[in-house]
């Protein structure tokens, strides 16, 4: 085991590609023991602690607590106290720290000269080779205000290359060939700030970042905000600066307030008034106050995997309703009958969609696309969607088949909590094999939901209600509830799905059936 080892950002899930530091647990110079947990780091979905690989002193802190890198980015190196200094620092050199600005632009243009990018240095600007002097620029029409070194010009093979989406969308933009770039990340995988880094690095030039719009008229609260989520350094700047809480966009991790918020706040004030007279005045016309807002990172992995799977997976719909009768009864007695446990109908239902797919196990798999298989599992591991205040998250029964109903309520309970923190673990909602959407409490009668990649298929649950049916030849009143199922027609056909939705049904009326 090597005695100078990296502490990096780890790849937590196969669409994880950055995180943020949010917090250093132990300061520098201090020792600490194998899994002794390091920092905390804050990905799309989760916050989580970073454990120590094994022993050792934390000789140097590279990244600071707010900090954005890609997968492999340094966060700080680790040596016993005896390595000296200049061994730590040629370490650093080594994994890529950058120590000096790029070399100036030999274009001769009057164009402006690139900004730096606005997200600290990375290991990812040493680790692309890149020449001494730098390549004059060829302008592109395709890149506006870019000017992009021909070294670098080209098509990318995105079959061969490893990149994040979003350095394989700025090189289609920019033209750039990704196969030119070395990447920092795990297995070279090449981010934005790798290539960033050596448009720069060769003289380069990036296109001007479109500012953030905000609302020209911003609102002065006098609300008490002494209950607003916010960091402590952004309520000591918000006191400082006398900007109410309330007026600032909550930006930050877990829905906090940030000092980028306060700030933000605090420049819209001084600029919305003046701004919009001479606007109006102008126009002639009022334009109505807005805000633009950012995508948050969760926002932003919802949007890329659910357009993904909208995309690639040929959803279709089957629609049933469910007589609740008997399963509302089974949840009284049970509730009645064993102190501390509480069985929502939800948990029923989990119960009941886990023995359906084993008994249509042709129902409870992934779809690989890479390699066009399907993957068959023997336990149903439910993944079961909860709202956030920034989007949703599925955390997973694992094995729901094989647990009781009291099990699964408690395990329910449990992942719901951590999920609403921020504290569940990778393990904790990666993966599962079917997933379970219920809107019901919220009024919604029926709906459709998108699946879940690479799951196969998912229940969407609305609203449990009392309707007018025919029941054993009379009229009667009885507790009803749609559900629909979404499959992937690659791998589930309709009547599998149809024999899927047949035995559920059977379950959740004769529910005494999930007992045995």
């Amino acid at each position: 085991m090597s005695r100078i080892f990296a502490i990096e950002i780890p790849k937590w899930g196969l669409s994880m590609e950055e995180g943020t530091l949010s917090r250093w647990l132990i300061a520098e110079g201090d020792a600490f023991k194998a899994h002794q947990e390091l920092c905390e780091i804050e990905t799309s979905k989760i916050a989580n602690m970073l454990e120590a690989p094994q022993d050792g002193v934390l000789r140097k802190v590279v990244a600071q607590p707010g900090q954005t890198l890609p997968v492999g980015g340094l966060l700080g190196v680790a040596a016993p106290a005896d390595i000296p200094d200049t061994e730590i620092e040629a370490f650093i050199a080594q994994r890529g720290r950058p120590t000096s600005a790029p070399p100036p632009t030999t274009d001769s243009s009057p164009a402006p000269a690139a900004a730096a990018p606005s997200t600290p240095a990375t290991p990812a600007a040493a680790s692309c080779t890149l020449p001494a002097a730098p390549v004059p620029c060829a302008p592109t029409a395709a890149t506006g205000e870019a000017r992009i070194p021909p070294a670098l010009l080209g098509q990318t093979d995105e079959t061969s290359v490893q990149a994040t989406s979003h350095a394989l969308r700025l090189a289609r933009e920019l033209g750039v060939d990704l196969g030119k770039i070395t990447g920092s990340g795990r297995d070279g995988r090449i981010s934005q700030q790798n290539l960033e880094d050596a448009i720069l690095a060769q003289g380069g030039q990036l296109p001007r970042r479109t500012p953030i719009q905000r609302s020209l008229k911003p609102p002065r609260s006098k609300a008490d905000d002494s209950l607003i989520s916010a960091t402590p350094l952004a309520r000591r700047r918000a006191t400082v600066l006398g900007i109410n809480l309330h007026d600032c966009r909550a930006s930050g991790a877990r829905g906090r307030v940030c000092l980028a918020d306060v700030e933000a706040a605090q420049h819209a004030h001084q600029q919305g008034a003046a701004a919009a007279a001479p606007q109006a005045a102008n126009t002639g016309v009022t334009t109505p106050a807005f805000e633009v807002q950012r995508l948050s990172a969760m926002r932003r992995a919802i949007a890329q995997r659910l357009q993904e799977s909208k995309r690639n997976a040929p959803h279709y719909r089957l629609t049933i309703d469910l007589d609740l009768e008997s399963l509302l009864a089974l949840r009284q007695e049970i509730n009645a009958s064993i102190p501390r446990v509480k069985v929502s109908v939800n948990d029923l239902l989990i119960k009941a969609c886990a023995q359906a797919l084993i008994r249509v196990p042709a129902v409870n798999v992934q779809y690989d696309e890479a390699t066009q298989s399907i993957h068959q599992y023997a336990d149903a591991d439910v993944s079961v969607a909860v709202a956030l205040a920034d989007g949703l998250i599925t955390p997973i029964v694992r094995a729901a088949n094989r647990k009781s109903i009291a099990e699964i309520s408690e395990e329910m309970h449990r992942l719901a909590t951590k999920a609403k923190a921020g504290t569940l673990k990778p393990e904790e909602f990666q993966g599962g094999t079917f997933s379970l959407s219920n809107l019901g409490m919220l009024g919604v009668r029926q709906f459709d939901a998108i699946i879940n990649p690479p799951q196969a298929a998912i229940l969407a649950i609305g609203s449990s209600e009392q309707r007018v049916v025919a029941h054993e030849g009379q009229m009667a009143i009885r507790q009803q509830v749609t559900v629909s199922l979404s499959c992937d027609h690659r791998v589930i056909d309709g009547a599998l799905g149809a024999a899927f939705l047949r035995e559920l049904k059977r379950l959740v009326q004769t529910p005494v059936l999930m007992l045995v």
